[in-house]
């Protein structure tokens, strides 16, 4: 009987949060129809979401990536599971995660977790509800989307280091928890209003982090993910000899991935720029600027490193030392002179192929994510405690408005930024192993051997990305070519009437 009650009330209680509506968005409609809606809300309502679909765009960029540097068998199932996990975290993140992130605090004391706004229902001042959100004139709709977006691309990094070997049914599973709980939580420790970002925690007196738009919230949570993923998973079969030496598994696409870079790049200008959360104060464009100079920093610092470690100009290096250094521009973006903006992604750029190589040699990561959005996540949350200018240290309230040590010779917000590395680390790394490791003795991790061996689009989802690589020319009804490995060397093609025949 208590069972049946408590599953009613529940039940009652979710119906109740979908059906109120919430405050601000009836307000928002009665304003809009009554013409009242002010200039400078719609003004940086418009930019806030341009920025917000931009960042979406970048889900696009991770798929081209992921599918380029893949196997041709296994091209496919990225774009099923690129629109599961982000379909999952538009969910999860309105159900409970923006609510978790930005939702005003359980507890004044110690501030760990929100606790307004699920569902985006039953809250009322939006300002007190939402306070580190409330000194933005953006509608709640606004801000919570272009929130839930830094969720789906956090969610995005963990699962390029899984790739040809995870079941498809992990990414449900662990998407549901990331989304719904350990993001939520640790982007609400850093840059959500919570004890990382103000810094009244630990009685050390210290102050608060800084994280512009997500070194740490999203990147490096994200690769932390990805890495305790890796540690239960193991590598793709072949990938290491008999003698422990790692073996290139090359990608299958160049050109692709060449262009995931450029949307990713494209679309950061709103990860970074959207994140001032205002198009009249002034302040993206510069922000967009600094952006731009370190992802250009990033290209050539990784040429430049993997001509002297490897002797090539490596495609692949180029790419991820851009991405590399918007990763660690990203926590200082907002903080930081242009002057600086160089050196952080140069740094960036020169880390990305010692990192890679070196990573390679122990774990198998086939897009470089424990580099490129951990090291370089690491690196770009340090660089606000050492370049915070002062004149801009004031956009972090809880930040050593002196500035980083090059400016102030104080290691106080320098010091902050370690703590806070290694406390949201620890977190993520915890809850996501946990998680992991619950799947991998109950659902399981893997895929078997010849699941592997077929490649994942055909053994997960029964088609192919490529069905004329791989189908017998017999059954390739219209395709108008023979398959690629059944074609002999100097033998000319085959008609699409002879391959039928």
């Amino acid at each position: 009987m208590r069972r049946s009650s408590l599953a009613g009330a529940l039940m009652l209680s979710v119906l109740a949060a979908l059906i109120v509506p919430a405050v601000s968005m009836a307000d928002t409609l009665e304003a809009s129809l009554n013409g009242q809606f002010p200039e400078s809300r719609a003004i940086n309502t418009m930019w806030v979401m341009v920025a917000a679909l931009l960042v979406m765009l970048m889900q696009v960029g991770f798929m081209f990536l992921e599918i380029g540097f893949s196997r041709g068998k296994n091209a496919g199932t990225i774009v099923a599971k690129i629109l599961t996990n982000f379909s999952i975290a538009g969910i999860m993140f309105w159900a409970c995660g923006f609510a978790l992130a930005f939702g005003a605090p359980v507890s004044d004391s110690f501030n760990v977790a929100g606790k307004e706004g699920f569902f985006l229902q039953g809250f009322g001042d939006p300002a007190t509800a939402f306070p580190v959100l409330g000194i933005f004139d953006v509608t709640v709709e606004t801000k919570f989307f272009f929130q839930f977006v830094f969720c789906a691309v956090s969610l995005a990094i963990v699962w390029g280091s899984t790739l040809e070997r995870i079941k498809f049914g992990v990414y449900i599973i662990y998407g549901i928890v990331f989304a719904g709980l350990i993001y939520p939580l640790g982007a609400h420790w850093v840059f959500g209003g919570g004890f990382l970002q103000n810094g009244d925690y630990l009685g050390l007196g210290l102050v608060g982090m800084q994280d512009f738009a997500g070194s740490t919230a999203v990147h490096l949570i994200g690769a932390t993910g990805a890495l305790a993923a890796l540690l239960l998973l193991g590598p793709r079969k072949g990938k290491y000899g008999p003698d422990g030496k790692p073996r290139a598994i090359p990608g299958h696409n160049m050109p692709l991935f060449g262009l995931s870079v450029l949307i990713l790049w494209f679309g950061w200008f709103g990860f970074n720029g959207g994140t001032a959360l205002s198009g009249l104060d002034g302040r993206y464009p510069e922000i967009i600027l600094i952006t731009n100079l370190a992802a250009g920093s990033g290209v050539l610092g990784a040429l430049l490193m993997s001509k002297i470690k490897m002797g090539t100009l490596d495609i692949g290096m180029a790419g991820n030392g851009a991405i590399g250094a918007l990763v660690a521009i990203t926590a200082p973006s907002g903080y930081v002179e242009a002057w600086t903006a160089p050196i952080i992604g140069g740094i960036a750029g020169l880390l990305v192929p010692i990192c890679v190589i070196a990573i390679d040699k122990k774990v198998d990561d086939p897009v470089g994510v424990l580099t490129a959005h951990g090291i370089c996540g690491i690196w770009g949350t340090l660089a606000c405690g050492l370049f915070t200018a002062p004149r801009l240290a004031q956009y972090n309230a809880f930040g050593d408005p002196n500035g980083g040590l090059f400016y102030s010779g104080s290691f106080d917000q320098l010091l902050a930024q370690v703590v806070g590395l290694l406390i949201a680390f620890s977190f993520v790394f915890l809850m996501s192993y946990g998680t992991f490791w619950l799947i991998k003795k109950t659902y399981g991790l893997r895929v078997t051997e010849a699941e592997e061996d077929a490649g994942l689009d055909i053994s997960e989802h029964g088609m192919y990305g490529y069905p004329e690589q791989f189908i017998p020319s017999a059954e390739l009804v219209g395709y108008g070519a023979a398959p690629a490995a059944s074609a002999k060397a100097g033998a000319p093609i085959a008609t699409t009437k002879e391959a039928t025949a």
